[in-house]
């Protein structure tokens, strides 16, 4: 008998049933990831001001004892809470644009230069080992001191140099999956190239892609928080989590709230994501299906 009548594929919800910490990975990275998104999404409404409201008599107010500022207030007497929410918006927005521009850049140069080969694959290839070996944050930094900081441009500079990941990705699979066999036999059949990549081997490599998009979200958070802390980023007037971290930091023995909060804020978002990631992974993975 063979191995796969003795061991007949799982189905995703049975090994969802059977996996404690599969529940754990979905359930706390989906309540993560939902919450944070709904505030963000509601922000407007939950805190109308924007979080740049001052008040100087509530200012460096301790967290946890006023219902009007449960997180407490920065030195301008700005609500916490407020400026974490709508802040949120801005890492959010860059995680999930740069991303996404990054997936289909790399996804559409990955295809065409693992399918057709050539000259156009080793050009790609050669220049994406040159631009992953230069670290992110001096380019990043380099770059934006001559056209000047921005959240668009930031968004670009991501989409330029994570499109790389994706393309080498691609490119794998592409070299893997254009020898199988119902790839030969639509090119038996006389299918034209740009059906054949994107219908019988585009849909076989978006596992991969997938989780890689998931993680990258995350990353990319991490790396605009990081930006602006330095000065690189949003405007200084606009609520950030790494604005907000780069205001607090001289006052973190007096006022420790002000840039805790946004940290834990930039950790919870993050976490979920990542374990949404980790349970993707696993979830797609063909290999574990018949366990």
């Amino acid at each position: 008998m063979s191995d796969t009548l003795q061991n007949p594929p799982v189905s995703a919800f049975q090994r969802f049933k059977r996996s404690p910490f599969a529940k754990f990975e979905f359930v706390a990275g989906a309540t993560l990831t939902c919450v944070l998104t709904l505030l963000v999404l509601f922000s407007g409404i939950l805190f109308p001001g924007g979080g740049t409201e001052v008040n100087l008599l509530a200012r460096l107010s301790e967290p946890f004892q006023s219902g009007a500022h449960p997180l407490g207030t920065d030195p301008l007497g700005r609500d916490i809470l407020a400026r974490i929410v709508h802040g949120g918006r801005i890492s959010l927005t860059v995680g999930l644009l740069s991303a996404l521009g990054s997936v289909v850049l790399g996804t559409v140069i990955g295809l065409y230069a693992g399918y057709y080969r050539g000259f156009l694959d080793s050009f790609v290839m050669r220049f994406a080992d040159v631009q992953l070996a230069l670290p992110f944050i001096l380019l990043a930094i380099t770059v934006i001191a001559i056209v000047g900081p921005g959240i668009d441009r930031i968004i670009i500079l991501m989409i330029v140099s994570q499109w790389v990941q994706y393309a080498r990705l691609v490119r794998g699979s592409v070299l893997s999956l254009r020898q199988r066999e119902f790839v030969q036999a639509a090119v038996s059949y006389g299918s034209p190239n740009w059906k054949i990549i994107f219908s019988h081997i585009l849909p076989n490599a978006m596992g991969p892609l997938i989780i890689l998009l998931t993680l990258n979200v995350a990353n990319n958070i991490l790396l605009e928080s990081s930006l602006t802390f330095l000065g690189l980023g949003a405007d200084p007037q606009t609520p950030s989590w790494g604005g907000m971290l780069s205001e607090g930091r001289s006052y973190i023995q007096t006022a420790w709230w002000i840039t805790v909060f946004p940290g834990i804020a930039i950790m919870l978002t993050v976490l979920g994501l990542n374990l949404l990631g980790d349970w993707l992974r696993d979830e797609l993975d063909p290999l574990g299906k018949t366990r």
